[in-house]
């Protein structure tokens, strides 16, 4: 067994665990906020302030812990940027369900994202995911592998998020609501702490990476310039297609718990797992365009039209029916993402996969640090008016973000020119 194969079971159990968090996080935090608002506007309000907060200390803690550990990573010491940040999860969710059965204050939650933070977070934890899977795949398979590894991502998101709604209602005299899917997501996160310590195995890897490093030597243009422009041209894009996927998501999370929406736990999930189809969309997606040999470019800008026309219809949601006619025009809109992944790793050596992919990873957390806020003041102060208005804000950056992978794609077709003539 491969070392991707032995990391899909501790994907699909951490993504169960998460989807049950998430849930169980944000009917807490429905709860608590609406006890203590008087008026719907002043809930959603509450709400949004809550988890800009929450956010942005989460992304800014995990700033030094992530590159500590992707250092540790690529020193082949690949399995610790994957553990410490699940020690950083079980304890964070334990916290969660401490709150639930104590009723602690709400603001006691916002321990969860530091504790989450200093382990290095998802910033740490997926970048050491894809530095295994791509040490392990050639160039010409990799975005595939990638999307793969996403694939169960969606998968185990799509089976937690339409489970959770459910079990955060089952209760009884002795249980509070949430109880039960806030253990179990900490169940889960514990039975993956134990699989990556006894269980998983990552092998002594080759250079499958590093193809592209022994091409350098017999390129006649200049290998390193070319990279580092493209390297930076990926960045942009990247930064620019989170920020409006990143910054839309938050505000939806809001956005379906007030009228004309009105969700609760159980559309909640049924919505997050709608979400999670995405992943098994665009998974086919890659396939089909894989085999009719579309390049890495051309999908990751199918993948932003997708997004850009499904956010801009959200805007003006205003039934259930609605809201998922507008999901389902996003099915390509998580092709970009691991394809850029795939071409940065194309770009650099198989030293320094740890590295890349925890910086593209934190100058999403980075950037966001500056547009959540933005985000969030923008939707409170359109309550009134046109809430939808942050939903056509995140269809102009995406629109942006295809300049540079445009720029990339015009580039990448001029190298190859030179090859062909090389080869010639």
């Amino acid at each position: 067994m491969s070392c991707s194969e032995h990391i899909v079971p501790l994907v699909f159990c951490a993504q169960v665990a998460s989807s049950f968090f998430d849930t169980a996080l944000q009917m807490v935090v429905k709860e608590r906020c609406t006890t203590n608002s008087t008026d719907p506007d002043s809930e959603q309000k509450s709400i949004t302030n809550f988890y800009m907060t929450f956010n942005m200390i989460n992304k800014f803690i995990t700033i030094v812990p992530a590159l500590i550990l992707a250092k540790v990573g690529d020193r082949g010491y690949r399995k610790v940027p994957i553990m410490v940040p699940l020690v950083g999860y079980f304890v964070s969710r334990a916290l969660l369900l401490l709150d639930i059965v104590l009723e602690w204050p709400l603001k006691v939650l916002f321990a969860v994202p530091v504790i989450h933070g200093l382990c290095g977070g998802f910033a740490s934890y997926w970048a050491g995911v894809m530095a295994l899977v791509s040490l392990r795949t050639s160039d010409e398979k990799r975005s595939l592998h990638i999307m793969r590894t996403e694939l169960v991502f969606g998968i185990a998101g799509f089976i937690g998020s339409l489970a959770s709604g459910h079990l955060f209602n089952l209760y009884t005299v002795d249980l509070k609501h949430g109880v039960l899917l806030s253990g179990l997501s900490v169940l889960l996160y514990f039975l993956c702490l134990v699989y990556a310590i006894f269980i998983l195995r990552v092998g002594h890897f080759t250079a499958l990476g590093d193809e592209q490093e022994r091409r350098e030597n017999v390129e006649i243009i200049n290998q390193d310039a070319r990279d580092t422009i493209n390297i930076i041209l990926l960045f942009v894009g990247g930064i620019l297609y989170d920020i409006a996927v990143a910054g839309g998501v938050e505000m939806l999370a809001a956005y379906v718990l007030k009228d004309p929406l009105n969700w609760g736990a159980t559309m909640v999930g049924y919505g997050n797992a709608f979400g999670s189809i995405l992943f098994i969309t665009s998974f086919i997606g890659v396939k089909v365009f894989t085999r009719c040999s579309f390049r890495d470019e051309s999908m990751i800008m199918i993948g932003m039209v997708s997004f850009a026309s499904g956010i801009y219809f959200m805007a003006y949601v205003t039934t259930t029916p609605m809201y998922f006619l507008a999901r389902s025009l996003t099915l390509f809109a998580l092709i970009p993402m691991p394809t850029i992944r795939s071409l940065l790793s194309k770009q650099v050596k198989g030293t320094s996969y740890g590295f890349t992919f925890v910086m593209l990873q934190l100058s999403f957390k980075v950037s966001s640090l500056v547009t959540t806020p933005i985000y969030t003041k923008i939707y409170q102060s359109t309550l009134d008016t046109f809430p939808g208005f942050v939903f056509i804000l995140s269809s102009t950056f995406t629109v942006l973000s295809m300049i540079p992978i445009s720029i990339v794609g015009c580039r990448s077709s001029r190298h190859r020119g030179y090859e062909s003539i090389q080869g010639n």
